[in-house]
């Protein structure tokens, strides 16, 4: 297996990690979940340091190399990647959680808090 952590500066962007949560809510979620070879992804953000990311674990080079990407938030964001780096897996293992799966957690793809008058 493959790792891939990749991430963006936002600092030269209009974007921010809850304008990019809508992203993944509206579109990007949805899409990622049907590529062959994708084990898992999440995206990743650092409020603090003004980034954005993702860690993407493939089941192999091949597969990564071949899949067909939806489109990028860097469409969005304005620029391409700041950092990309590739690791060879060593091990896995998962936890004793209590979570009946990994697929749809996190604030990106929660509904949006209400506004005030709507």
């Amino acid at each position: 297996m493959k790792a891939m952590i990749a991430w963006w500066d936002l600092g030269a962007s209009q974007q921010t990690a809850g304008t990019l949560r809508a992203f993944i809510r509206e579109e990007a979620g949805k899409s990622w979940s049907h590529i062959p070879g994708l084990v898992l992804k999440f995206w990743i953000s650092s409020p603090e340091q003004n980034r954005w990311g993702a860690v993407l674990i493939w089941e192999s080079a091949e597969a990564a190399g071949a899949a067909r990407l939806p489109r990028s938030a860097a469409e969005i964001i304005g620029h391409p990647l700041d950092f990309r780096e590739w690791f060879d897996v060593e091990a896995t293992v998962e936890g004793d959680h209590g979570l009946p799966s990994l697929d749809g957690l996190g604030p990106a793809l929660q509904p949006p808090p209400e506004q005030p008058g709507t």
